[in-house]
């Protein structure tokens, strides 16, 4: 007896889209994988600081990255120190209201050590006695915190400071700004 449906027919071709596909998501599987395991294993992050003797054994300010934030003080204030320590040969940083939020009275000053080098000759600039903090900051840049009680910088601030003979220091890496072409725009 003759079927009284026609059968179907057994299809000879192959359906070729799901294997390639599940092959490429593959490929972009194991391709993620091995650039996200590169990423975290092969560090490409600078060096903070460079190791380095100091010729007569002082530190001067342009070995020093001064970072200057408003701590309470009138707007504008810290604008003004960063100008006039840049007057004294610092490298200046940043220059922004305090990122912590914290209000100060006169002047604090934070840095990788309370007895740093670097902390000292800072404060050596400054006119008023200046709470100073440690924050084992890698970098070895100094933060200077103006808050409202704060007057004017030493008129007579030290020129070097003395380091032991013979030591090293990690110095901040300092950072020229690149001119800007002309005709492009800066952000």
């Amino acid at each position: 007896m003759t079927a009284l449906y026609p059968q179907p027919r057994p299809h000879s071709r192959i359906h070729w889209r799901t294997p390639i596909t599940m092959v490429v998501l593959l490929g972009i599987l194991i391709g993620g994988t091995w650039w996200g395991w590169n990423s975290l294993t092969d560090s490409s992050a600078e060096a903070n600081c460079v190791e380095q003797k100091l010729p007569n054994n002082r530190l001067v300010p342009k070995q020093v990255v001064v970072n200057i934030y408003n701590g309470g003080a009138r707007a504008g204030t810290a604008a003004k120190v960063a100008a006039d320590l840049k007057k004294r040969g610092f490298n200046i940083g940043k220059i922004a209201n305090e990122p912590n939020g914290d209000k100060v009275d006169l002047v604090s000053i934070r840095g990788a050590t309370a007895d740093a080098p670097e902390l000292k000759l800072v404060a050596g600039q400054l006119n008023q006695k200046a709470a100073a903090a440690a924050d084992a900051r890698p970098d070895h840049t100094v933060d200077v915190v103006v808050g409202s009680g704060y007057t004017k910088l030493n008129a007579k601030g030290l020129p070097s400071i003395a380091v032991p003979a013979d030591s090293t220091l990690c110095l901040p890496i300092v950072k020229t700004p690149q001119p800007i072409p002309s005709g492009q725009n800066p952000n």
